[in-house]
């Protein structure tokens, strides 16, 4: 299975634990759950780097801790393009992502990266 998708699959499953713990979180249906990962990907890839570029200053005076916020509202972004995915509030959506990032690593974790053909 490619890495890409297992990262997707990852994702989805931080996405489905989130919505079970944090309240205010809600994703409607498993396809909504996989479309999210893929759009959560897309937006760390791409909002993330400009969203940390841009608060750099703030980031350096809170030691790193303004990056929670960053992570909640690429998280909230996500939410607002899809109708099916809804977050109440900025701790819901920072929690949210706490909880997305940590079972993504875990997934990451359990399963074996795939050997390097060179």
């Amino acid at each position: 299975m490619p890495a890409a998708l297992l990262r997707i699959l990852g994702t989805a499953l931080g996405l489905w634990v989130a919505t079970r713990i944090v309240p205010g979180l809600h994703i409607e249906g498993w396809a909504s759950f996989l479309l999210a990962a893929l759009l959560l990907g897309i937006a760390n890839a791409v909002v993330r780097p400009f969203l940390v570029l841009v608060t750099l200053p703030i980031t350096f005076l809170t030691l790193g801790l303004f990056l929670f916020v960053v992570n909640g509202l690429t998280l909230a972004l996500v939410a607002w393009l899809m109708p099916s995915f809804t977050v109440s509030g900025l701790g819901a959506a920072v929690l949210g992502a706490l909880v997305v990032s940590l079972t993504s690593w875990l997934a990451g974790r359990i399963v074996p990266p795939a050997p390097r053909q060179d």
